[in-house]
């Protein structure tokens, strides 16, 4: 009689990270937005990662060309960028986004600038957008390493309770949904959420 695998790991995940920033990827300033996702995100994720880092300036072709080469490419199943989504002439971030979607997923918009008026009136002038591409989630986030954990995990009280869900708890499911590998979480950093017929037994 055969018996389970007690020893199997999570799927692996290729995650593609990208700072969006003129002055970082000239040299003037230290990058923080690169580290900041990936540090979260080793924290957040039990997954074996393999990450795609990428900084690069505000450049709308080249930020698509980022995208695209990450997407189908490389072959990343999640992509996070960083800078460029507020209103200043240079911040082209959402619109070349949106120029490489095969879908729109407005609802991660949305709850981020939800989360992020918890904190400053200003979030009204983010402009950050998600979407599909292929089998490849992208999403936008605000530039600060501060707000890019806030906006992942969400708003928790002083006892520990979830307030408000941080954008990531959906994050999973959605790569279900579009065929990508089965993401497992630390709850203690993010709990992932799923219909109770899409958890896989715990491993």
């Amino acid at each position: 009689m055969s018996t389970a695998d007690t020893t199997a790991t999570p799927d692996a995940v290729r995650i593609g990270i990208v700072s969006i920033s003129d002055r970082a990827s000239s040299g003037v300033y230290e990058d923080k937005g690169l580290p900041a996702l990936q540090d979260w995100l080793s924290r957040a994720l039990k997954n074996p990662l393999h990450f795609e880092p990428r900084l690069i300036p505000d450049e709308a072709e080249r930020i698509s060309a980022t995208l695209i080469e990450l997407a189908d490419t490389a072959g990343c199943s999640l992509v996070l960028t960083t800078g460029g989504t507020g209103p200043a002439p240079r911040d082209v971030t959402p619109e070349a986004t949106l120029a490489v979607a095969h879908k729109e997923m407005p609802g991660f918009g949305e709850q981020m600038r939800q989360i992020s008026l918890a904190f400053v009136p200003t979030a009204i002038l983010s402009r950050q957008v998600a979407v599909v591409r292929g089998r490849c989630l992208i999403i936008n986030l605000p530039g600060q390493p501060k707000a890019i954990a806030e906006t992942l995990e969400g708003l928790k009280g002083p006892d520990g309770v979830q307030k408000v869900h941080g954008i990531f708890a959906a994050v999973p499911y959605c790569i279900d949904l579009i065929g990508g590998p089965y993401l497992e979480t630390h709850d203690g950093v993010c709990q992932a959420f799923r219909p109770k017929s899409a958890v896989r037994p715990s491993r």
